[in-house]
């Protein structure tokens, strides 16, 4: 099952949803991450997917270590559950005041295999950290976050502060108008949809979007930046589903 959908203006590009991504989307946005087989079957239907199709999907994704099942009722697995927690920081980013100081990370392990190093740019992209020139990572140490121990042993941690102005260094580590643009297509796409699967579809866009979000204190961000409007439409939505998921709890 496919939901027809469009790119939209600014880059917004909405993927299709199958039924693995729908289910996924529930259950993401499920606390906690765990529904009965037939609720499942009621609440994916307004977004056109059948029973057998249903059925299928929930199949392949236990069997691919994306769900795990007791009985009749399916829960997220625990790589599934860690990206939740991304997803729900994402929603609702931990910060503190900024005085002008950096995060500094630089590499220092060597002779990682492309494997390694993929992961690797992929857990310091996901801590919101950009990459200034090859090893060197930073953003400014506005986030109220640890950085994972793991990281001690192919990294050193610094606090450093530009000399230049650190408006153009925000700029050069992040396409902060191309990301705008994309918000504030995903906003209009998400007010002008009517039909669950397009609404669902607009949304789930918008979590990735927020994932790539650096969080940058005021002072370094275009004027008019649509983060916090995008957080707060998803958050409108995400009690719409509570809700939804809730009725469907007290109705068992």
């Amino acid at each position: 099952m496919r939901m027809n959908v469009s790119a939209e203006p600014g880059g917004a590009t909405l993927r299709p949803l199958s039924a693995r991504s729908v289910v996924l989307s529930l259950l993401l946005g499920a606390h906690p991450p765990e529904l009965p087989v037939k609720d499942l079957v009621g609440l994916v239907e307004p977004f056109g997917v059948g029973g057998s199709t249903l059925r299928a999907a929930l199949s392949r994704m236990v069997a691919a270590g994306d769900l795990r099942r007791t009985d009749a009722v399916y829960r997220l697995s625990d790589r599934l559950l860690a990206r939740q927690r991304r997803q729900d920081e994402a929603l609702r980013p931990r910060t503190r005041a900024w005085h002008g100081d950096w995060e500094m990370l630089v590499i220092t392990a060597t002779g990682r295999g492309p494997a390694e190093r993929a992961d690797l740019r992929t857990r310091l992209t996901a801590l919101r950290l950009a990459e200034l020139r090859e090893g060197v990572w930073l953003r400014p140490a506005n986030l109220d976050r640890p950085l994972p121990d793991g990281l001690t042993r192919v990294t050193l941690s610094y606090t450093a502060r530009p000399d230049g102005d650190p408006r153009d260094l925000a700029v050069r580590l992040w396409p902060l108008e191309e990301w705008a643009a994309t918000a504030r297509a995903l906003l209009a796409h998400a007010t002008a949809a009517r039909r669950p699967a397009d609404r669902l579809t607009a949304f789930a866009a918008a979590v990735r979007h927020l994932l790539a979000d650096p969080v940058l204190p005021a002072g370094l961000l275009p004027a008019d930046w649509p983060g916090e409007a995008l957080r707060a439409a998803y958050a409108d939505y995400q009690r719409e589903l509570s809700a939804l998921l809730g009725s469907r709890g007290r109705a068992r």
